[in-house]
């Protein structure tokens, strides 16, 4: 599974929500005949919808690729500048992931009319003269449509979050993090710039959990992982590295920007206490860092392995503090 480019946000992501009932309400009507436009507009609004009513196919366009554009569109075939057809072509060409529903009203009579104006990217379509509640029905089989659309967008978006982030804190989980840690050397080292690792580990982590228990360990875990992910710039990459370590990747820190960046985190989860569920409790982080600099040749094991020296240097001299170590 394709994560995002390195050179993209790196934050992690929430799973999107569905689309409100309001965003299946608004509907674009394209109809050069006044009397139908007049009967159109009457009978929608009438319906509960919201009409955009425009007259030509050039002003159809305009409105449907908008950000906001109805997602509802009924459109007649003859029209002024552009024909409805001609509308849905470059409507599905700059679609740009967000589906719009096209129902074509057409005075043609032909199978042959019919598919090419469906061929052209209409869902469906209704023939002139037609029973408005016919018309009434067929625009809700597009709601219809667009909701079952954004569910299956929405489902899955959820099974690639699952799949990315890890369940417990929300932040990158570890296969994902190694994939975009390895992205991450890769553009260092293209770009011959800096990359600093950081290596986090909670202190005194299984003391806690006898302590307070297992549920409240999990909320302290989810705590720091938010409070990390907080501390670092929007595209720098924090993740769970497993258990009570995490990782933190940071770009163009020279060694001495890169230890303060270091201390940042590591105030960032002291500083004030850390609800556990029950009450809270004071937890820290000791910090290992290595800094590659953009000349060096270098692996992400022995960013970690380098990074994790460090770390050890910490715990050794008294926890809650930061180490470095040269690659």
């Amino acid at each position: 599974m394709a994560l995002a480019s390195s050179e993209a946000v790196l934050r992690p992501l929430t799973p999107p929500p569905l689309s409100s009932a309001a965003a299946f309400n608004r509907i674009l009507v394209a109809e050069d005949d006044p009397l139908y436009r007049r009967a159109l507009n009457h009978f929608l609004h009438g319906q509960g919808y919201t009409v955009h009513m425009v007259n030509n196919g050039a002003q159809a366009l305009e409105v449907a690729v908008a950000p906001d554009g109805p997602r509802l569109i009924v459109l007649d075939w003859i029209m002024p500048g552009l024909y409805g057809p001609e509308v849905c072509r470059r409507l599905r060409q700059n679609s740009a992931g967000r589906y719009q529903y096209v129902l074509l009203l057409t005075s043609k009579q032909t199978a042959a009319d019919v598919v090419e104006g469906l061929e052209a990217g209409a869902d469906d379509y209704l023939k002139k003269p037609f029973n408005v509640h016919e018309l009434l029905a067929r625009v809700r089989v597009g709601e219809r449509t667009l909701k079952l659309h954004d569910g299956l967008l929405a489902a899955q978006e959820a099974l690639r979050f699952q799949a990315t982030h890890d369940a417990l804190t929300g932040i990158w989980n570890r296969r994902a993090l190694f994939e975009l840690l390895a992205a991450e050397v890769e553009r260092a080292q293209r770009k011959s710039t800096a990359l600093s690792l950081f290596v986090i580990d909670l202190d005194h982590f299984k003391r806690m959990n006898d302590e307070f228990g297992h549920l409240a360990g999990d909320a302290i875990l989810h705590e720091v992982a938010q409070r990390l992910s907080a501390a670092i710039r929007p595209y720098d990459v924090v993740g769970r590295y497993g258990g009570e370590e995490f990782i933190v990747a940071a770009g163009e820190l020279e060694e001495e920007r890169a230890l303060q960046f270091a201390e940042r985190l590591r105030i960032a989860v002291a500083a004030t206490a850390v609800p556990n569920g029950r009450a809270t409790t004071n937890v820290s982080v000791s910090v290992g860092v290595v800094t590659a600099k953009a000349a060096e040749g270098y692996s992400l094991e022995k960013l970690i392995q380098t990074a994790d020296v460090a770390l050890y240097a910490a715990k050794r001299k008294g926890r809650n503090r930061v180490e470095t170590a040269v690659l």
